[in-house]
């Protein structure tokens, strides 16, 4: 049903107009590799570091992608796998930085927790110590612990491990729900309004708390972050302007699209048995049994540093900020489903 990780907006969309050329300047030649750069988060980092003088190399595995959401930005695609030892390592030469987005959090496909999380991550690592890569900007995941029950969470704390005792200057990015255009949250619920015409059914009796953070102020931290030396060595929670249940934001989703649903909080062992079923029903179900319990937890991140250290004013988490949810339609909501 969602994606925690993922984390909508007009401005959570990438603009297709080119970005002006910036001219050379003294000190702003930087190369910069961005892992997971056609993903959510990726593609919207992409724009603000090419923006701030950056030379971004995007690592991507889907040319598909990339071609939709980067051939539009002044920055160089590079398709390949980064468990490719060769192909990741000859992308660090000559790098000034790397920032790792890549990262799943729904298991398919081959792609494990183990491999596209832990393993991807020590493997960057790897590759930008053998590259004299010094600094590393790290997305990890608010609730991220390498001591954690839920199987997403450990493998994102144990990532997060690897980069602090790497030796390298790293900054940690944990962020609470990321909502946008292309994300897999707030997406994902108005894809269940449309396929549930009178009810709108939430686990764990929509409870839990969120603090919903906009993707491009997220992206702002990142470029922020990279030329702070004062953000070497920290970890950094970051959330929107304000907690909320999922029910509050399902409430917000359905004000955007203009939709009626009666919400009904359902226990999350009602829901479980569904969810483990549509897993074997479909080629892509929206949720898993475990992500499912973690909408159980709340993600609230006290001490925002969204605020406090980087200085944004983050954008409001409200229905004039969806408006674009009105597009998802019942048939686009039906073939989510089934899309390879």
């Amino acid at each position: 049903m969602f994606d925690p990780a993922a984390s909508v907006s007009g401005r959570g969309a990438i603009a297709e107009q080119p970005l002006p050329q910036l001219a050379p300047q003294p000190g702003r030649d930087r190369r910069v590799v961005v892992t997971g750069a056609a993903g959510f988060v990726g593609a919207h980092t992409c724009r603000a570091l090419a923006a701030d003088g950056w030379r971004v190399l995007a690592l991507v595995r889907d040319a598909a992608k990339a071609a939709e959401r980067l051939a539009h930005l002044p920055v160089e695609i590079r398709v390949g796998d980064i468990l490719d030892a060769p192909y990741l390592r000859s992308s660090m030469d000559g790098a000034t930085a790397v920032v790792h987005l890549a990262a799943v959090a729904i298991e398919r496909d081959g792609d494990t927790y183990e491999s596209a999380n832990v393993n991807a991550t020590r493997a960057v690592i790897d590759a930008a110590i053998a590259a004299q890569v010094r600094r590393i900007v790290h997305m990890s995941q608010n609730g991220s612990d390498s001591r954690s029950p839920h199987r997403f969470l450990r493998s994102k704390g144990i990532a997060q491990d690897l980069v602090t005792l790497s030796g390298l200057e790293w900054t940690v990015l944990r962020p609470s729900v990321i909502f946008g255009q292309e994300d897999a949250f707030v997406n994902v619920l108005a894809r269940l309004v449309r396929l549930t015409p009178f009810i709108l059914p939430l686990p764990a009796n929509g409870r839990a708390r969120f603090q919903p953070i906009a993707v491009d102020d997220v992206a702002a931290v990142i470029a922020k972050a990279l030329t702070d030396d004062a953000t070497r060595g920290r970890m950094f929670p970051l959330g929107g302007s304000v907690e909320l249940t999922l029910r509050q934001i399902a409430e917000r989703v359905l004000v955007a699209m203009k939709a009626h649903r009666t919400i009904i909080g359902v226990p999350t062992a009602a829901v479980r048995p569904f969810v483990a079923a549509l897993w074997h029903l479909v080629p892509r179900p929206p949720v898993t049994t475990e992500l499912l319990d973690t909408l159980a937890l709340d993600n609230t991140v006290p001490g925002n540093t969204l605020t406090t250290v980087f200085g944004i004013t983050p954008t409001p988490f409200a229905p004039e900020e969806l408006l674009y949810l009105k597009r998802v339609t019942s048939g686009s909501a039906l073939r989510s489903l089934f899309k390879r």
